[in-house]
């Protein structure tokens, strides 16, 4: 079956159907990670986006009931060079085009992902069509342009949960932990509330192994819901799409700064950053990947670390009270900010990973260090 994408910009590139058939808009946007397609499609911050691989082969190694980051695959459509017939790994439960099929995904197969994503570089992420059932150019072409794309839209309030959960998963056995020794989860233990604005399990699964009692509340929750929870912590964590719509989160994270330890990781970095009076904007094709170079002011050390956001905070709004702690070395983006007088701290990045490299874990440790 043939499957066509279609740019707001005019381009429509044709290819192979993969997964399930159907139409989706989206943003279109690329990652350039090797590894980790199973938790990018179950990743709820990609909501709303179609994402283009740029590794060439995409599938090899199946997929597996262990390596999810939420109940189901959420973002709009996903795009690979080409899909392994083959699968080759003793984890492996089943094939990305079963995978696909089973939570309706529509793919694309057998497109110059190079010559996307170049485009992509050049002109920016580009609002999109990805469609098996309409094979006019034209149409699929107007189609794209009349989309809604993401700024302006609260995408939260499509991939948070409907009520509070308490987290009792560790992480994997395949994961390691640069950390203490930390005791049992038990009443006596730390308690974070989480707020999710769209979480990825690893991170709920990091706190948890760091010995901290984890619940975990809708990201609509306000300031008073948060502590009446009694948390020694808060974590506010990553999610889809534009932060400055989100007035709700904000309000709570204003409220909330100085009463408790906070840690943000990527869309909760930016909601912090808003909370303080900073200003964010669209980057123009974003960082998505699990090799980007980010320097620790504190330490001189760089890292490699994973990421995945379309929006920054702007460094000349950053207002007095926050200083920069990580910054990108790719484009000299804000990867992280600490509060000058209140116990918070945030990153752009993702130091879960999942996938992706583990060098950024210690933030994990700082965070169950302040809540003693």
């Amino acid at each position: 079956m043939i499957a066509k994408l279609a740019l707001e910009d005019g381009t429509v590139l044709a290819g192979t159907a993969l997964g399930a058939a159907g139409e989706v808009d989206g943003e279109v946007c690329f990652n350039t990670s090797m590894t980790g397609y199973q938790e990018i499609l179950t990743d709820p911050s990609y909501r709303g986006q179609i994402v283009t691989m740029t590794y060439p082969e995409i599938g090899n190694y199946g997929v597996n009931a262990e390596d999810v980051e939420s109940q189901r695959p959420h973002l709009a459509g996903f795009i690979v060079r080409e899909n392994s017939r083959r699968v080759s790994n003793f984890r492996a439960d089943g094939d990305l085009d079963g995978y696909l099929k089973r939570w309706n995904i529509v793919a694309l197969e057998g497109i110059d992902t190079r010559a996307l994503v170049r485009r992509l570089r050049i002109h920016g992420a580009m609002k999109g069509v990805l469609s098996t059932i309409d094979s006019d150019d034209a149409s699929l072409v107007a189609k794209a342009k009349a989309s809604p794309g993401l700024v302006g839209r609260d995408l939260v309030r499509e991939v948070i949960p409907d009520s509070a959960v308490e987290w009792t998963g560790p992480l994997s056995s395949w994961a390691k932990l640069n950390a203490i020794e930390c005791p049992p989860v038990g009443q006596d233990s730390p308690h974070v509330v989480a707020l999710d604005y769209g979480m990825k399990w690893n991170i709920a699964r990091h706190l948890f192994s760091m010995g901290c009692r984890v619940t975990v509340l809708p990201g609509t929750a306000t300031a008073e819901d948060v502590l009446s929870r009694n948390p020694d912590g808060i974590f506010l964590s990553n999610g889809p799409g534009d932060p400055e719509p989100l007035v709700y989160a904000q309000q709570a994270i204003r409220e909330l700064l100085g009463k408790k330890p906070m840690f943000g990781i990527c869309l909760g970095h930016q909601l912090l950053s808003l909370a303080c009076g900073a200003k964010t904007y669209k980057l123009k094709f974003g960082h998505r990947g699990a090799n980007q170079p980010v320097l620790n002011e504190a330490t001189g050390r760089v890292e490699i670390t994973t990421q995945n956001h379309g929006f920054s905070v702007a460094a000349d709004t950053l207002p007095e009270d926050l200083e920069v702690t990580h910054r990108n070395l790719n484009d000299d983006t804000i990867e992280g900010v600490r509060h000058r007088r209140f116990a918070a701290f945030s990153v752009q990045y993702h130091p879960e990973a999942s996938a992706g490299p583990h060098d950024s874990s210690y933030l994990f440790e700082q965070f169950r260090a302040m809540l003693a």
